[in-house]
């Protein structure tokens, strides 16, 4: 059965070169590493647990190479239902072992099968069906779905007691199961599209081959009664299709969600006719196919375009959100630094890297690629709505009367800006009211710069610079720091977070009087506190820095 890229798990560097061996049979798996215990992974996480588990809840499979009792005592507290779990499974370190865990009806027996080979062993799988008839019957492959579980499960058990079973329906991927056939057994797999009553004595296994057309407002219940008029299973539905200009259509969206099945669309001149369709009434239609659809060839998908924030640059620090959404990712853009930042990638994804002063065009290719039906990602650092690329793509889509642009599906995910991450590596320093500045003045004027710091400094505010300083402007930060300096005194807290949540990442905390230019870079985040900003010492020698939450008197 299809499924996505599974991730490997490893927790030192003893494990890498058997975490090498299993990537070399999945190219697009990355290797997740411990924190300063792998070098060279692929992605790096601080917590085992919750990183195992952030997987498990994004339906990624699963290889763990470390025992079988960790990654089960650190899945327990989130494990599904039977049936919509991912595949899990164990690894020894050394390759000795292959141990399927979780995903029986997740094709995880498959995997353990595909990596014990690849490793030159024996899987240890310990279903009972799958080790009588060498194949799991309640997991058909892509293109077909299971009827009823519970009474599948029944069923099996009826065959492993020793009973026959006859097979009605094409069923290809049976040819080499090793059941016991007859033609007058009691058990039957029923493999077909049409509506039928689930029964104890029947598996029922039904084709994907069936669309429905829809021209209008639905609900899922319109579409299940459509299917049941026409004497069609629910569970052959293959997909539902739409024409493009119904894109934005939320209730069409919900409708088809409900039955968990693709939503594609279509333009007027697309040949997504092809097969013979008949016309239900209440504006659908619908078509059957001899063999199972795959709907990703059939018109195109929504498409996608997520704004995301990396955070400051620790992979720690980048919520889980916009991890998923890489991982989901067809095309990444955004400034070269940022995306790699972002990185790796699978082969099958997209870089498109650009200067950091192209926002506009960047914003726009994005949207030419998300018409198309692709799933693509604006790359920012910090939080993709503070200086950085959110606003630039809603200016774009503001300015478009392209009706394409402005049915893709568009989300603006936040990420730990330089600001707060500076701030949390200090203490509270913006614990109360303050205020977020930039310094540049290539997209506004200085005079504008120079009023909003004078009033916020008036207000008492505590100030977060960015972009503070850089070679083609070299006076601007001391001109801000005169200004400041008539509302605050000399022995005001500041605080310099050079390149927070990065390699080399260095705090300083100064005061107003002896903070100067020279020892401010362009990737220095400077906060400036407010009046009531105070310090104090911590037991490693260093100050922790706070701007109390009352103001003028305790409560």
């Amino acid at each position: 059965m299809s499924r996505s890229a599974p991730a490997i798990v490893i927790l030192g560097n003893g494990s890498l070169a058997t975490a090498r061996r299993i990537q070399q049979l999945y190219p697009n798996a990355l290797i997740h590493g411990l924190v300063d215990r792998v070098e060279g992974a692929d992605r790096i996480y601080s917590d085992f647990g919750a990183n195992l588990r952030q997987l498990y809840q994004q339906d990624t499979p699963i290889i763990a190479l470390c025992a079988a009792g960790i990654v089960i005592r650190t899945l327990a507290p989130v494990l599904l239902e039977k049936g919509v779990e991912p595949p899990v499974l164990a690894v020894a370190e050394d390759a000795s072992a292959v141990v399927p865990l979780l995903g029986g009806l997740g094709g995880v027996n498959d995997l353990a099968r595909e990596i014990a080979a690849g490793l030159g062993v024996a899987p240890a799988i310990t279903t009972s069906g799958e080790l009588r008839f060498g194949t799991c019957l309640l997991n058909p492959p892509s293109g077909y779905a299971l009827g009823d579980l519970e009474l599948g499960k029944r069923f099996v058990s009826d065959l492993l007691a020793g009973e026959s079973v006859r097979i009605e329906g094409e069923a290809p991927w049976l040819a080499h199961a090793q059941l016991l056939e007859s033609e007058q057994a009691r058990l039957a797999i029923h493999v077909g599209n049409s509506e039928r009553e689930p029964s104890a004595n029947e598996l029922l296994i039904y084709p994907r081959t069936v669309m429905l057309k829809v021209g209008r407002e639905v609900s899922a219940q319109t579409l299940r009664d459509a299917l049941h008029e026409a004497k069609l299973a629910w569970q052959s539905l293959a997909c539902v299709v739409a024409d493009d200009t119904r894109m934005a259509s939320s209730g069409l969206r919900d409708a088809v969600n409900e039955l968990g099945v693709p939503l594609r669309f279509v333009s007027a001149s697309e040949p997504h006719t092809a097969g013979v369709w008949r016309a239900l009434g209440n504006g659908l239609s619908v078509s059957v196919a001899d063999v199972p659809l795959d709907p990703q060839q059939i018109g195109r998908a929504r498409g996608r375009l997520a704004v995301i924030g990396l955070g400051p640059g620790a992979a720690e620090l980048m919520v889980p959100a916009v991890k998923a959404e890489l991982a989901r990712a067809n095309d990444v853009l955004g400034y070269e630094t940022y995306v790699r930042m972002a990185g790796p990638f699978r082969a099958d994804q997209v870089l498109h890297c650009t200067d950091n002063r192209e926002e506009m065009q960047r914003a726009r290719h994005a949207f030419e690629l998300a018409v198309q039906g692709r799933s693509v990602v604006v790359v920012s650092s910090g939080d993709p709505g503070v200086f950085a690329m959110a606003a630039a793509v809603l200016e774009v889509l503001h300015e478009s009367t392209d009706p394409q642009w402005h049915s893709v599906d568009l989300e603006i995910l936040p990420g730990v800006s330089a600001s707060l991450a500076t701030a949390a590596q200090a203490g509270a320093p913006l614990g109360h009211d303050f205020c977020v500045m930039s310094l540049s003045d290539n997209l506004k004027p200085w005079s504008i710069i120079e009023k909003r710091l004078d009033l916020a400094s008036q207000a008492d505010l505590a100030l977060a610079f960015y972009n503070p300083i850089s070679r083609s402007r070299p006076w601007q930060l001391g001109v801000a720091l005169e200004i400041v300096a008539r509302h605050r005194t000399p022995h005001t807290p500041v605080v310099l977070g050079r390149d927070i949540g990065r390699p080399g990442q260095t705090l300083r905390v100064t005061t107003l009087g002896e903070l100067t230019p020279d020892q401010v870079d362009m990737r220095t985040m400077v906060i400036v506190g407010s009046s009531t900003t105070c310090t104090f010492a911590r037991a490693d020698g260093r100050e922790w820095v706070y701007t109390p939450r009352w103001y003028g008197q305790k409560p």
